[in-house]
Order: structure tokens, then C-alpha cells, then sequence
């Protein structure tokens, strides 16, 4: 990564200019309507590890741990929740390579399980106020940085996503503002954009005007909508990506990891960067 980079962000990813973040999605959890009684905590385990191995076999640089399945998502999750997520990953931990969690759309589980983990870093949104398919969705990053103290896990980076999927902002600033004012306030590890939905694209000015308003610092990373045929044109602009519908079967999010299609992603990416 650019010597730019310090702090926790640069420490994960010391000799890594553009780094290239891989979604591990664990299949439903219990509880959720997609849940598989039949394959049992131990199917989860089992599913997952085998793409992870695919994932760090190729060789991305990190893997982001998420319940991509347990749709439709929580903004408040249950104890059993964390606590699952936790243990699954726990079992799939790549030995050599860096890793991070994520919970849709609980910040404070998030946190619970990247600490329980021994997570590198930890995927949220930190602030505004959004329209959302779960409904009125207020997070709050003052209480999660605090919480993040509390549990003396100050080496956890986290990265902050400023346009979150599945949801609109109640304010008009556009996200170059947002990413501006959260940045500047000394908070995030990395400013992450996504599109509207997993698989989606932000628009390419988006994550343009994002990375002319942060402080060079700070990293910008593509948060969804990773290709292999536009990853080049992205990576002009962001200092690396997180990746996870391009990597599945068919390109379709809720399929198993596709071999060849992570080749051919991470081949278009370093050949960017």
C-alpha cells in the first residue's frame, strides 16, 4: 500500500498497493427464514471454509466474513446472531491472511464478533440517517468507537461505508460531503462506496469525488460492484476494493465462490494497480 496510508489500515497491508478484499458470505444463519435445518451450524462451516480456501488460494490480500444470507437484515440482531457468526467463523479463520467482519446491518454485532474473532478490521455504517428496506435506520459511530474502547480493541480498524446499500439518505449532502466531514473527524480507517444494492456499481464520479474530498490519509475503497472488465477504471480513482458478487457462480451473490472468476478478477485488478 502507499506509505500515505498509516495508521491501522496501512499496518493490515504494509507492502500492498491497491488492496484487493474478498466477501466470505456465510450461508443463514439460525433463526433467519433462510436458515438450512438440515445441513445444521456444521453446513454453514463447511460451505464457508470451502470458499475461503478458494479465495486465499488465488491469493487476495484480505477476507471480509458476512452474513450476506440472512435476508431479510436485522437492524437490531439477537444475541444468537453474534454468537453463531462468531463460532462459524472462528473455524475459517485463513491462516495467513488478513481478515475482517461484517453484520447486516448491526454495528454493534459487527463489533462484537470482529472482537471475539481477533478481526483485523470491521465493516459498518457509521452515521446519517437513511430510508432503508429494514426501515428508519439511525447508526450510531460516536457509541460504536466508544464500545471499540471499551472492549480494549483500539488495534480494530474500521471501515466506514458512506452510501450504504439498500438505502437512501433523509439528508442532501452528497456523499463526497459525507465522506469529507466523517473523515476529517479523525474516525474511519477507510471510507468505503458502495452501489445501491450488493453487485452494484456506484457511479465512477462517485468514488471520484469521494477520493478528491478525503484527506489523502485516508484510503477509499470500491465497496460493491467489482468487475473484472471495470475494475481498471475504479482503481484509477480508489486505493483498493472489496469484491464479492464477481467471485460467485454465474456472477450472482448468493452462489458458491467460482475459481475461475476469482483468477480472472485478481489478473484484472493487479494488472490495475
Amino acid at each position: 500500500m502507499d506509505e500515505r496510508f498509516a495508521g491501522r489500515t496501512g499496518r493490515m497491508f504494509p507492502s500492498v498497493n491497491k488492496p484487493l478484499i474478498a466477501m466470505a458470505h456465510l450461508a443463514a444463519l439460525p433463526g433467519t427464514p433462510g436458515y438450512d435445518p438440515a445441513g445444521g451450524i456444521r453446513g454453514v462451516i463447511d460451505n464457508l471454509r470451502r470458499d475461503v480456501a478458494v479465495l486465499c488460494d488465488v491469493g487476495f490480500d484480505a477476507i471480509l466474513f458476512c452474513n450476506e444470507n440472512d435476508r431479510p437484515y436485522e437492524l437490531r440482531a439477537g444475541l444468537a446472531s453474534a454468537a453463531v457468526m462468531a463460532r462459524v467463523i472462528a473455524e475459517c479463520i485463513p491462516p495467513e491472511v488478513v481478515f475482517g467482519a461484517d453484520f447486516l446491518w448491526d454495528e454493534q454485532c459487527g463489533l462484537a464478533v470482529a472482537v471475539a474473532t481477533g478481526a483485523a478490521f470491521m465493516r459498518a455504517v457509521v452515521g446519517g440517517t437513511w430510508e432503508s428496506d429494514m426501515g428508519l435506520w439511525q447508526p450510531d459511530g460516536a457509541a460504536l468507537h466508544r464500545e471499540r474502547r471499551r472492549l480494549d480493541a483500539d488495534d480494530l480498524a474500521i471501515f466506514a461505508n458512506v452510501t450504504p446499500e439498500f438505502a437512501s439518505s433523509t439528508g442532501h449532502r452528497p456523499a463526497a460531503a459525507v465522506a469529507r466531514s466523517i473523515a476529517t473527524s479523525g474516525l474511519p480507517d477507510a471510507i468505503l462506496v458502495s452501489g445501491a444494492m450488493a453487485g452494484d456499481e456506484p457511479e465512477l464520479t462517485t468514488i471520484a469525488a469521494v477520493r478528491d474530498a478525503v484527506p489523502p490519509e485516508v484510503p477509499v475503497f470500491l465497496n460493491t460492484g467489482a468487475k473484472a472488465s471495470t475494475i481498471a477504471s475504479y482503481l484509477a480513482h480508489a486505493d483498493g476494493c472489496i469484491v464479492g458478487s464477481y467471485l460467485k457462480v454465474d456472477g450472482i451473490t448468493w452462489n458458491p465462490v467460482d475459481r475461475d472468476r476469482a483468477k480472472r478478477f485478481l489478473e484484472s485488478a493487479r494488472a490495475a494497480s
